[in-house]
């Protein structure tokens, strides 16, 4: 039980919650419409829409979303997965600190989520430190 609530739903929410991140984002390269876009302030947009013009990061943002999204949820190399995608939790959680206040819940669960699986994958990353 308590691997389920440690392991397996935080690595389960946060794979989900990173596909979702990158099929929005894919669908937006086909269409230039959001599947899910959740409200933003006009700081926020702004960001949002200097990373969309960049040309590149944009993508590459989705891309790394979509790898790691999918380590995690399909459990192949999830502390791989999960060191992929920490840079792009904590500029997503400084981003609704500072940008967008309204997305603080959601940016919670994440880092949240991120913490107690690096907490569960701690001997994979141990030599890393060494």
């Amino acid at each position: 039980m308590t691997r389920i609530l440690l392991v397996h739903l935080p690595r389960t929410l946060l794979g989900l919650l990173f596909l979702l991140s990158a099929a929005d984002g894919f669908w937006f390269f086909a269409t230039g419409e959001h599947l899910i876009h959740p409200p933003t302030s006009p700081a926020g947009l702004a960001f949002e829409q200097g990373l969309q013009a960049s040309g590149f990061l944009w993508p590459l943002l989705k891309i790394v979303n979509l790898l790691g999204g999918l380590s995690l949820l399909l459990n192949v190399v999830p502390a791989f997965g999960l060191a992929l995608l920490a840079p792009v939790m904590t500029v997503i959680a400084l981003f609704h600190l500072v940008l967008n206040p309204g997305g603080i819940p959601i940016a919670a669960v994440m880092v949240l989520c991120g913490v107690v699986l690096v907490h569960a994958y701690r001997d994979r990353y141990a030599a890393l430190f060494r």
